[in-house]
């Protein structure tokens, strides 16, 4: 199994299906995108192309959530763009999905996301309602006053290939910090 990323694409629509060919706008997605090639010449191998993830890593940083509970402990409000879109997924659906993919001997091509397309202001304000007694909060911003290198607006994923293969019900972001709150607690 390699691990891709929805960068692959362009970002120019959205809701990309595993046919859509990828046009990726960074190094990082060339790289992703031609490393996929090389993957998938050997008929046995899957390619999974997954977003944003969240959830806890030995170093601390890696999350989108862990790396802006990282940013509130510093005492900072970080800018989060309303017009770029991705689907966040917590690390755990990711293991799970990936273990009944393998287990199911799938190969090919596979989109694995969060059940839902969110902004990434949209993200920051999840995590920051999941921070009880602290002072989080995310800035809105937008691509358009964006000056760094290109960015894809939307790279939401459609994942209702690898639905058909697995056993449940890819959670939202939402949900999935709720569990995780609960299991916590």
């Amino acid at each position: 199994v390699f691990f891709s990323t929805d960068l692959v694409f362009n970002g120019n629509h959205g809701q990309y299906t595993e046919q859509d060919e990828p046009s990726p706008l960074t190094v990082y997605a060339r790289t992703k995108a031609e490393a996929e090639q090389l993957v998938l010449a050997n008929p046995l191998h899957t390619v999974v192309r997954t977003s944003l993830t969240a959830g806890t890593s030995p170093s601390g940083s890696r999350g989108i959530d862990e790396q802006l509970i990282n940013q509130w402990q510093k005492g900072n409000s970080p800018t989060l763009f309303t017009d770029e879109f991705r689907c966040p997924i917590h690390a755990d659906a990711t293991a799970r999905a990936i273990w009944e993919l393998v287990q199911a001997k799938q190969t090919g091509i596979y989109h694995l996301a969060g059940g839902e397309r969110m902004s990434r202001y949209e993200i920051g304000q999840a995590i920051a309602r999941t921070q009880s007694g602290s002072e989080c909060s995310v800035t809105p911003g937008s691509l358009q006053d964006y000056q760094g290198p290109p960015r894809a607006a939307d790279t939401s994923l459609n994942c209702d290939k690898i639905q058909k293969v697995i056993s449940f019900q890819i959670p939202s972001l939402a949900q999935s910090l709720a569990r995780r709150e609960q299991q916590v607690a």
